[in-house]
C-alpha cells in the first residue's frame, strides 16, 4: 500500500496561508498515486487549478481518473523538467507553487517485474517509463566498466564502485545480467564491507536507477526554471530522500537566498544583491509516529522556499 511521505507538512508548506493562495495554480510534479495532489485538491478553492505529472504510465491512468471527477486538475505524461512546456500548453503563466516528491513510489518498489527492488526478482528494467528509453539491463549488458565505475561513483555513492563494476562485466561475459536478484548477488560477492542491517546492493541500485532516469538531471532542470515558473510569492517544496538530491535542492536555496556573490568590500547595499528567494522554516524530516507506520519516510528530508523577486 502506498502511503503518502510528509502528506500534510507538505501540502500546509504548498498552500501557506491565505485564503487568496487558495485560487492559485499549482503543480505537482511528481504524482505518483495522488496522495499529494488529491490533498491539494480537498483545499482549493473553486478557482484552483493543480497541474501535475509524472512519467509513470501506471500513475497517468490513476490521475486521468481524477481528471474525470475535478476540473481543476490535469496530469500530462513526461517529466517535471518540461513543466514549463505542460504549464504554458495550458494556459498558465505562473504558478503559485511547485511540489516535487523525489524518488521512487512504494507501487513501482512492490512490483517485481519494474526491477527497482533488489528484494523482489524480476527483470532489471528500473524505468519510471518502460516505455520509453533504455533499462538497466539493457544498458548493463553493453556499458564499460569505466562507465558503471562512474555511475555506482557519482550517483550511488558507492566506495567500492571499481571493484563492482569490473564483476559486474566479468559476470556478464557469462551469464547476462537480466533480473534484480541476479545483479545483487553479483554486487554483493563483489562487495568487501557489508554494513549491519544495509543490503551491500543498495548504493548500486541506487546509481543505476538515477542514471538511467536521469534524476539529478531532471531535479536540475527543474531548479534552474524554477523562478521563471513561480509568481512572486510562490513557493517551491521539495522532498528528497538522498543526500545528491538533497544537496542540490539546499545548494539552489542557498544561493537564492544569499543573491550575488559579489568580491569582499564591493560597495554595494543587501537590498542590491538580486535576492530571489527566502527560506521557509528548517529543514523537514517525518516524526516518529510517521516513521514506524512508513519506514521509507525515515530518510524523507522537505525544504521550502518562496520567490520574493
Amino acid at each position: 500500500m502506498h502511503e503518502t511521505v510528509l502528506l500534510h507538512e507538505a501540502v500546509d508548506a504548498l498552500l501557506g496561508d491565505g485564503d487568496q493562495r487558495l485560487q492559485g495554480s499549482y503543480a505537482d510534479g511528481t504524482f505518483g498515486r495522488g496522495g499529494h495532489s488529491g490533498e491539494i485538491l480537498k483545499r482549493l478553492s473553486a478557482g484552483g487549478r493543480l497541474i501535475a505529472t509524472d512519467k509513470d504510465p501506471q500513475a497517468i491512468a490513476t490521475g486521468k481518473e481524477l481528471e474525470q471527477q475535478d476540473s481543476r486538475f490535469r496530469i500530462v505524461q513526461g517529466s517535471f523538467a518540461e513543466l514549463d512546456h505542460f504549464i504554458a500548453a495550458q494556459g498558465i503563466d505562473k504558478l503559485d507553487g511547485i511540489l516535487l516528491d523525489l524518488g521512487v513510489s512504494s507501487p513501482q518498489l512492490d512490483q517485481a517485474e519494474r526491477g527497482f527492488s533488489f528484494m523482489r526478482d524480476g527483470y532489471l528494467d528500473m524505468r519510471m517509463n518502460p516505455d520509453a528509453g533504455q533499462s538497466a539491463a539493457e544498458w548493463l549488458a553493453e556499458a564499460s566498466v569505466a562507465e558503471i565505475r562512474q555511475v555506482l561513483k557519482d550517483y550511488g555513492e558507492e566506495r567500492y564502485a571499481l571493484r563492482i563494476a569490473e564483476a559486474i562485466v566479468k559476470e556478464r561475459e557469462q551469464n547476462p545480467i537480466s533480473t534484480t536478484l541476479h545483479l545483487q548477488k553479483v554486487v554483493a560477492a563483489a562487495h568487501p564491507a557489508w554494513e549491519r542491517g544495509k543490503n551491500p546492493a543498495t548504493k548500486a541500485f541506487q546509481g543505476i536507477r538515477i542514471f538511467i532516469n536521469n534524476e539529478l538531471g531532471d531535479l536540475e532542470e527543474l531548479l534552474n526554471q524554477a523562478l521563471d515558473l513561480l509568481a512572486v510569492g510562490g513557493r517551491l517544496v521539495v522532498i528528497s530522500f538522498h543526500s545528491l538530491e538533497d544537496r542540490m535542492v539546499k545548494r539552489f536555496i542557498k544561493q537564492q537566498v544569499r543573491g550575488d556573490v559579489l568580491p569582499a568590500g564591493v560597495p554595494i547595499m543587501d537590498s542590491q544583491l538580486n535576492k530571489r528567494m527566502k527560506q521557509i522554516g528548517k529543514a523537514v524530516r517525518a516524526g516518529s509516529d510517521e516513521v514506524q507506520g512508513n519506514v521509507r519516510s525515515r530518510s524523507a528530508i522537505m525544504r521550502v522556499a518562496e520567490k520574493i523577486a
